[in-house]
């Protein structure tokens, strides 16, 4: 067992200094009230020149839209309430007219990039995701597509029979332009054996953002919690996500929320609160020193909850999202739009300013 000096800690982390895994484990138990005032003193250092000219500290959001393009998936994860198989009469795959309609709204409404991830689907081919990112990118130039998490792509790799980064480059030149960090959940496969058996493990994901990164692509940082794991498996998580940051330097940002149980397979005796979620987002600013902005998770916790974010760690408030479907199939349905999120920073004592994904202001 490693003993830390507690006494010093608290200075460590104002210092700016890297903190171990063990040191994680001793921040975590420190009072609510204090681990937020230290994570909220390393935002600030990390994003220190992030001010307006009046001298207000600015929190920014993205104007965006969750298209889900298939509901299809052959991995059953347990937490999953989105997912159908092609024998549920619910089950889809967007044509591209409907796809249009959606990227019409989202331009109409100011948006500037989509998320759009899907199922594993075991049918749909190379040729149709190609098409599909070339569609995109020739009606829709101003749109980025932050699209297909980690897992989507060893799925790709499998069905296509091609080699990973073949894939990976084969859709930047296509248009994808960024990728989520969908499908980390915890990066520690004995926790995800029992949670989503079928999909991709902690190294396959990783390997995803490593030639990503190499290849130029951008990407985000995730962890869903709240189910099976320990505190220890989450530390691990974060440790993961650093040293892969500290190789490859591709990570844009760090986003968690608590696992959502409604509708589920997976069952869980007590549903994590939002004092947990703030434990644990603010722990995750601290820990994680090499990854520039952490996103406040309103979706699942609320929008209360998602501006006290901003006093945990956070200089993001996330995006519009004009639509969500994951999430909300296993019971979660907060929805805000431009306004409603500047009133938000502005009430928390910042100033809103809309971003695009590689976190550049927007006029």
């Amino acid at each position: 067992m490693v003993t830390v000096n507690r006494d010093g800690l608290s200075e460590k982390v104002l210092a700016g200094d890297r903190i171990s895994g063990a040191e994680a484990l001793e921040l975590y138990r420190l009072p609510l009230e204090e681990l937020g005032t230290l994570a909220d003193a390393r935002r600030t250092r990390t994003k220190a020149a992030a001010y307006d000219g009046r001298g207000r500290e600015i929190v920014t959001y993205i104007v965006d839209r969750n298209i889900n393009y298939t509901n299809v998936c052959n991995v059953y994860c347990k937490f999953c309430a989105f997912y159908r198989t092609e024998k549920d009469t619910d089950h889809y795959v967007l044509s591209f007219e409907q796809l249009d309609q959606k990227l019409d709204e989202l331009t109409a409404a100011g948006g500037v990039q989509i998320l759009m991830q899907g199922g594993h689907h075991p049918k749909l081919n190379f040729p149709w995701y190609i098409d599909l990112l070339r569609h995109i990118r020739e009606k829709y130039p101003h749109i980025n597509i932050h699209g297909f998490s980690p897992p989507e792509f060893q799925h790709f790799a499998q069905v296509f029979r091609m080699p990973l980064r073949e894939v990976i480059s084969e859709f930047k030149a296509a248009g994808l332009g960024s990728i989520p960090g969908g499908g980390g959940e915890i990066l520690v496969d004995r926790v995800r054996n029992r949670i989503s058996p079928l999909k991709c493990g902690s190294d396959a994901w990783l390997e995803v953002m490593q030639i990503a990164h190499e290849l130029g692509l951008k990407s985000s940082a995730t962890m869903m919690f709240g189910h099976v794991e320990t505190i220890e498996d989450r530390v691990e998580h974060l440790q993961r996500l650093r040293d892969q940051q500290d190789k490859s330097g591709g990570f844009t940002a760090f986003i968690c929320w608590t696992f959502q149980p409604e509708n589920t397979v997976l069952k869980i005796d007590r549903r994590t609160g939002v004092t947990e979620y703030l434990r644990m987002q603010a722990l995750a600013r601290i820990f994680l020193d090499n990854v520039p902005n952490v996103q406040s998770s309103w979706v699942t916790q609320g929008p209360g909850i998602g501006q006290v974010a901003l006093k945990f760690g956070a200089n993001d408030f996330g995006s519009v999202m004009m639509e969500e479907n994951v999430v909300s199939s296993a019971g979660t349905t907060f929805r805000l739009d431009a306004s409603a999120i500047e009133t938000l920073i502005r009430e928390a004592g910042y100033e809103a300013r809309r971003r695009n994904n590689w976190y550049e202001l927007l006029d």
